[in-house]
């Protein structure tokens, strides 16, 4: 099983060192480790160029700069490969990917993709991924959430549609006579690549603490402290459980124990020149059973889901309830809780703001 971490925190909090650090302690221990960068920060440290293609650092260290140029030409040939196996004169032939550009947000998209085929490669025991570390990378790790609701939400919508169904018998010849196969709702969701199955393994793998985990790394300094609860709520309304923070010289020196209660916190030292050995004797065992609160728990026998949302305070939430789902909305972010079956359909009776928590009952 693949572990995936990522880490949160102001820029220039020492996030990128970190991560090195981790990969060679991780190495060290006969792990093997991919470090995945956005920029040539890590690269530096490691004193050794990074390109598209992984290469080994060390010995069972490996490092890639993400170039999403690369990731779009690779991804858009794949949908072309697609469109040539189902369509009998494909319309894409004569569009290159060396002609496209990254829009907004796509690159975002894009890491995610190359995280699933970096896991599902099986060359790795733990994967860092060392991004923006801010309201950029919340909102990609959120992505598979906000999906799974367009999926459930519009996929009703057009199978309810009279529209839709008055049109289905003219749709289906025109589609079977352009298609291979028959290709409509039904037939999409069959498929093994179909939206809903790779929204679901998303999901799964975000919501999964021992499979994705991410890290806080802050200093004792107000602005590093308040960015860091932040993006520690932020990270729990995506359903990825923060296991730690890991604390960097800074600031006033002291210890954020009490700021980041009941999250573990290591103190890291200064990294001297080439030194690594104090730095990664002072990490923490990212191996090792994860004990910090879960982003949601869901308590049948009392009819109540438990929202650990730290770094809000009470009037920062608001929720609402719209047929089988509960949305909760915290700072710039929504979550929408798809209900058990055992609540699902049943109205929201009672909610309160507790140690961080939002007990919502039914």
């Amino acid at each position: 099983m693949t572990l995936i971490l990522t880490f949160l925190g102001k820029g220039g909090s020492g996030r990128t060192t970190t991560a090195v650090a981790l990969g060679k302690k991780l190495s060290k221990a006969g792990r093997r480790v991919l470090l995945l960068g956005q920029d040539a920060s890590a690269g530096f440290l490691l004193d050794t160029p990074l390109t598209e293609t992984p290469r080994e650092v060390e010995p069972g260290f490996q490092a890639v700069q993400l170039s999403f140029t690369h990731l779009l030409e690779r991804g858009w040939e794949q949908i072309k490969s697609l469109e040539a196996q189902y369509l009998r004169s494909p319309t894409l032939k004569n569009v290159y990917g060396q002609e496209l550009g990254v829009l907004p947000g796509m690159d975002e998209i894009l890491t995610l993709n190359a995280l699933r085929e970096y896991r599902q490669s099986g060359q790795y025991d733990v994967i860092l991924y060392d991004g923006a570390g801010n309201l950029q990378t919340l909102r990609m790790l959120g992505a598979p959430e906000i999906a799974s609701w367009y999926w459930r939400r519009f996929r009703q919508v057009l199978e309810g549609s009279e529209v839709v169904q008055t049109a289905a018998p003219f749709l289906q010849p025109i589609a079977g006579a352009l298609l291979t196969v028959n290709w409509n709702l039904d037939s999409l969701s069959q498929s093994p690549q179909n939206p809903e199955a790779l929204i679901r393994d998303g999901k799964a793998l975000l919501n999964d603490p021992r499979r994705f985990g991410a890290y806080l790394v802050a200093c004792d300094d107000p602005a590093s402290i308040a960015l860091a609860q932040t993006y520690w709520g932020g990270a729990q309304q995506a359903g990825v459980s923060v296991r730690g923070v890991l604390q960097n010289p800074g600031g006033r020196g002291g210890n954020l124990a009490d700021q980041f209660n009941p999250l573990p916190v290591n103190r890291l030292p200064v990294l001297e020149g080439n030194h690594w050995e104090p730095l990664l004797a002072a990490l923490p065992d990212v191996l090792a059973p994860v004990s910090a609160p879960l982003p949601l728990e869901i308590d049948l026998p009392n009819r109540q889901v438990k929202v650990f949302l730290p770094g809000f305070e009470k009037n920062q939430v608001k929720l609402t309830q719209y047929g089988p789902e509960v949305t909760i909305e915290a700072g710039d972010q929504r979550r929408n809780i798809d209900l058990p079956p055992g609540l699902r359909g049943q109205a929201v009776t009672g909610a309160k703001f507790q140690q961080g928590y939002l007990i919502i009952s039914f």
